[in-house]
């Protein structure tokens, strides 16, 4: 007897240590007006690596065999693949240097854990910068004359801080501590 298990083709990955960027994943929304709200993160994933790099592989191809019925039985020669190299396709962006990343997207809120996996909830916490683990699924599509492999968002665990991406600060990092009894603050 077969199970499900054995013949639905694996199309999730959970990574490794990866770096967070435009960050969207408290509240839904819109790319553009008009469009579907979503919460969404930008993952990027160091070239070094590997093993999170040959996961993401094989759920691309597999979700590219389930998506065959979708394209008419064969897979198309310009399909979208979500995984992009950083060298590449954001060469003026120091932080996408050495990386590969891709854009992750879903309609229902993802989970999010630290790493003790205690649900977060101060939405500060998780923010452009950070490094955590993410857990996605890979889709084929067939929208609009537009055919490729989407990434889903499924799950977050936020591992580490890091330098805030785009340029804003962290009010501790701005800041001291202010001893109320200190009368020389104001002067």
């Amino acid at each position: 007897m077969t199970t499900q298990a054995q013949t639905k083709p694996n199309t999730k990955v959970v990574t490794g240590k990866i770096r967070m960027s435009y960050v969207n994943v408290f509240e839904p929304r819109a790319i553009a007006e008009g469009q579907e709200k979503k919460y969404s993160l930008c993952v990027l994933i160091p070239k070094s690596d590997k093993e999170t790099l040959r996961k993401i592989k094989a759920a691309v191809d597999a979700a590219k065999q389930a998506g065959m019925s979708l394209w008419g039985g064969k897979i198309p020669p310009n399909l979208k693949l979500p995984l992009r190299d950083g060298d590449v396709d954001r060469p003026d962006r120091p932080e996408y240097a050495g990386h590969y990343f891709l854009n992750a997207s879903s309609k229902q809120k993802p989970g999010i854990v630290d790493k003790n996996l205690n649900p977060i909830l101060d939405q500060s916490e998780v923010y452009s910068g950070c490094y955590g683990r993410v857990s996605l699924n890979f889709f084929p599509f067939n929208q609009a004359g537009n055919k490729g492999i989407g990434c889903g968002l499924q799950n977050i665990q936020k591992l580490a801080d890091g330098e805030p991406l785009g340029g804003r600060s962290r009010p501790e990092d701005d800041f001291d501590v202010v001893d109320d009894d200190d009368d020389d603050f104001l002067s």
